[in-house]
C-alpha cells in the first residue's frame, strides 16, 4: 500500500461526518432504537461507538503530534461507558458533535503538524494519512450501517471507496478468516478499476495484479468489494456482479466483518 497525501483522505472526512449528520438528524428516538445494519446494534449505539471512537482518535491525534505514547486499550472502556450511559436521543446528538469536533481537529492540522504527526499504534507506525485512512474506514462503513436501514439502496460514500479500495490488503491480511481450502482468484472491481489477487491459504492476503492475471475471477463495483471485506456484502445487499469459478458464499464467510 503506498501512503498518500492526507488532504484527500480528510476532505473524505468531512464527507461522511456530513452525510452522517444529513441521515441523523431527521431521526425520531423510535428511528434511533431501531436496528442498524449491524444486527447486535441500534442505530444510536453505531452512533454511541462513532462518538467513542471520536473522542479515541482525538487522544490518538494528541499524542502524534506531541511525541507522547498513544492511550493505552486500558483507557478505552471508561469512555465506552461513559457513551454507553447515554440516552438514544444524547447518544446521536453527542456523537455529532464529539465527531464534528475530531473532523475540524484534522482540518486544522498545518502543514507541519500533517508532517510530524507519528504514532505507532497497533502494530503500525502511522503518520497523519495513517490516522485519517483509519478514522476513514470506520466511519464510511458505520454511516453506510446506518443509512442503509433507513434506505436499502444506500452504498458506501464513492469518495471514500476511492481511498479505501487501495488499503485493503492490510484489513484482507487482518480480518480474513481462512477456510482451510487453499485457492486464489482474481478481483477485478469498477468504479474505480482494480486488479486484484487474493490468496486465501494459511492467511488471507490481497494484492495488486495485472490485469489479464489468470485464474477464476470475480467481477464487482468496487464499492460492493470493499463491504464484501468489511463483513457487508450479504444477498439482501449485492449489486450484480459476474464471476467464474467462484462461490460468493464462500468467500463471505471468508470476510465475516466486526
Amino acid at each position: 500500500m503506498t501512503e498518500t497525501a492526507p488532504a484527500p483522505w480528510i476532505d473524505a472526512l468531512r464527507h461522511s461526518h456530513d452525510t452522517l449528520r444529513a441521515v441523523v438528524e431527521p431521526l425520531d428516538v423510535g428511528d434511533l432504537q431501531g436496528p442498524s445494519y449491524d444486527s447486535d446494534w441500534s442505530i444510536a449505539q453505531v452512533l454511541s461507538h462513532l462518538g467513542s471512537q471520536a473522542e479515541i482518535f482525538r487522544l490518538f491525534l494528541d499524542a502524534g503530534l506531541t511525541g507522547e505514547d498513544p492511550p493505552g486499550r486500558d483507557s478505552f472502556p471508561p469512555i465506552w461507558d461513559a457513551w454507553n450511559a447515554r440516552s438514544p436521543e444524547a447518544q446521536a446528538a453527542d456523537s455529532l458533535e464529539a465527531d464534528r469536533v475530531l473532523v475540524e481537529r484534522f482540518e486544522s492540522l498545518d502543514a507541519d503538524e500533517r508532517e510530524r504527526l507519528h504514532l505507532h499504534l497497533f502494530g503500525m507506525e502511522l503518520g497523519t494519512t495513517g490516522v485519517a485512512r483509519m478514522r476513514l474506514g470506520e466511519h464510511a462503513i458505520h454511516t453506510w450501517d446506518v443509512a442503509v436501514a433507513l434506505d436499502p439502496a444506500a452504498t458506501v460514500a464513492p469518495d471514500a471507496v476511492n481511498l479505501l479500495v487501495d488499503t485493503l490488503d492490510q484489513l484482507v491480511a487482518r480480518s480474513g478468516k481462512p477456510d482451510g481450502k487453499p485457492r486464489r482468484l482474481q478481483v477485478s472491481t469498477t468504479g474505480p478499476d482494480r486488479h486484484f489477487t487474493l490468496e486465501i491459504a494459511e492467511s488471507v492476503t490481497l494484492e495488486t495484479s495485472p490485469a489479464d492475471a489468470d485464474g477464476p475471477e470475480l467481477r464487482l463495483p468496487a464499492e460492493a468489494f470493499v463491504r464484501l471485506v468489511y463483513g457487508r456484502l450479504d444477498s439482501a445487499h449485492t449489486p450484480p456482479i459476474e464471476g467464474s469459478g467462484i462461490d460468493l458464499d464462500d468467500l463471505r464467510r471468508i470476510f465475516p466483518g466486526f
